[in-house]
């Protein structure tokens, strides 16, 4: 059964990354983009801890807060810099 789920969550993120790859490749605004980035590494925070999930262990932990602070960080540094732009036009 364990083999089986992996199987289905390696499709299923597998879909979701590249999906977001063609939303970040086709754009067509820099939020557009900003968005799929930031689904991109929710799929991988969420790919990393299934797969801590499926073999029971904690030793991913670190590798999780780092890359969710990542995405956040990532996300508002865009968004103020995307805010900052509209203003100047």
């Amino acid at each position: 059964m364990t083999a089986f789920l992996a199987v289905v969550l390696t499709g299923l993120f597998s879909v979701t990354a590249l999906l977001a790859l063609i939303r970040l490749y086709r754009g067509p605004s820099l939020i557009d983009r900003v968005v799929a980035a930031d689904m991109l590494l929710a799929t991988m925070v969420g790919a990393v801890g299934a797969e801590a999930a499926v073999n029971r262990h904690a030793t991913t932990l670190p590798v999780l807060v780092v890359l969710s602070l990542l995405g956040f960080v990532g996300s508002v540094a865009l968004v103020r810099f995307a805010a900052r732009e509209d203003e100047e036009a």
